[in-house]
């Protein structure tokens, strides 16, 4: 074998392994010969995919490393996210009560003219097990928007912006209910009174006009659906708070949030709690109903040694999660975080829409493909 021959077979071998390094997985999951990944793949543009995959290795010094990818990601590119929102809401409702005098998470209050008492170690509990709505308009009732979008621009949330409760009768009005915490019996009530927050201020973005029609008191109104005062909370966002919650130490002491440890492992277990996990025993609540990525297609346990941190969303069509996964017997860590649109007569607010059939099946695909490849990386 010449000397030329050598050289040449080494620039090859070079090239093939600067090419291997450079492929992007959300490519190579979206090529899979699956049909539940073919369904969406064919029309894609139509669908509104976004997805973010982040591989994570430790450092010599044991911190995570990350390593990003992404596939059309546009946070100018407006998608309705539905109960996403209820992440970071909880999140600031533990940092609320861990940074205030006498207050905890288990502080029982009430909330207006309700006398049930309630607690955000509950609420928080609810939103992640069950994406309860009520829990999340509590919490809502006790910081507010201006608070909660002033405190996550402050944590390098820029573009994030949440403006109204969820499923409830005039949703987004500034007025909030008195708020009174029980500190306990030798402590005085804090009373948090009624409070205003500022008007809304519509988002101008890509997209914010969505579909051909949508439905208005039962009637057809023929025209795009506008979303200006909706919630906003780009994708990118979206991944970047998992992985302030699962690696704080990895960003400037400023960019943290004021969670102590605590609170931070209260909050993790609570988002990879499953619904009999959090002592919802009904049959409606299955381990995946509200894990979508890996199993959402299906109705069987999920098995012990995988653990998922997420928070869903759906709603006007829209299917979003963003999850950290890890598999406990494979040392398998990744943070991976999609939405996709599935309203295929463009008519909005007409419960209508194609998520069991076309929504859920892509995101649980997407998550096995991208875990078959974490696994295969691992090997």
């Amino acid at each position: 074998m010449n000397t030329q021959y050598i050289y040449t077979m080494k620039y090859w071998v070079l090239i093939v392994v600067i090419f291997a390094s450079c492929s992007n997985p959300i490519e190579t999951a979206l090529s899979s010969k699956n049909e539940l990944i073919k369904t969406v793949v064919s029309d894609i543009k139509k669908h509104e995919v976004q997805i973010l995959f982040t591989q994570i290795d430790t450092s010599s010094t044991g911190e995570m490393v990350f390593t990003d990818y992404e596939y059309n990601v546009n946070t100018d590119q407006y998608f309705y996210p539905a109960s996403t929102v209820k992440l970071p809401v909880a999140l600031l409702a533990a940092e609320f009560m861990d940074v205030r005098e006498n207050l905890h998470l288990d502080t029982p209050y009430i909330i207006g003219d309700d006398d049930n008492l309630h607690t955000v170690s509950d609420d928080i509990r609810q939103i992640f097990a069950v994406s309860d709505n009520a829990s999340y308009n509590r919490i809502y009732e006790i910081l507010g928007r201006d608070y909660i979008n002033n405190r996550l621009r402050e944590k390098g949330l820029n573009n994030t912006r949440i403006a109204h409760r969820l499923s409830t009768p005039d949703a987004d009005k500034a007025s909030r209910n008195n708020i009174q915490f029980f500190p306990g019996y030798t402590e005085d009530v804090i009373e948090l009174k009624n409070q205003t927050d500022s008007d809304i201020t519509p988002v101008t973005i890509q997209g914010i006009n969505k579909g051909k029609g949508y439905i208005e008191d039962g009637v057809l109104k023929e025209s795009p659906m506008n979303f200006s005062e909706k919630n906003y909370f780009p994708l990118e966002e979206q991944h970047l708070l998992i992985k302030k919650l699962i690696a704080p130490e990895v960003f400037p002491e400023a960019e943290r949030f004021d969670l102590t440890e605590e609170s931070r492992t209260r909050l993790l277990s609570s988002m990879k709690a499953l619904p009999r996990e959090a002592k919802y025993t009904s049959q409606k609540y299955y381990d995946s109903y509200v894990k979508f990525f890996m199993y959402g297609d299906s109705k069987d346990d999920i098995p012990s040694n995988i653990k998922i941190y997420n928070k869903v969303g759906y709603a006007y069509g829209t299917l979003t999660e963003t999850a950290y996964i890890v598999d406990t017997e494979n040392d398998i860590r990744f943070i991976l975080s999609a939405t996709i649109l599935v309203n295929e007569n463009a008519i909005f607010n007409d419960d209508t829409y194609e998520y069991e059939n076309i929504g859920i099946p892509f995101l649980a695909q997407l998550g096995r493909e991208i875990y078959k490849q974490e696994k295969e990386r691992r090997e």
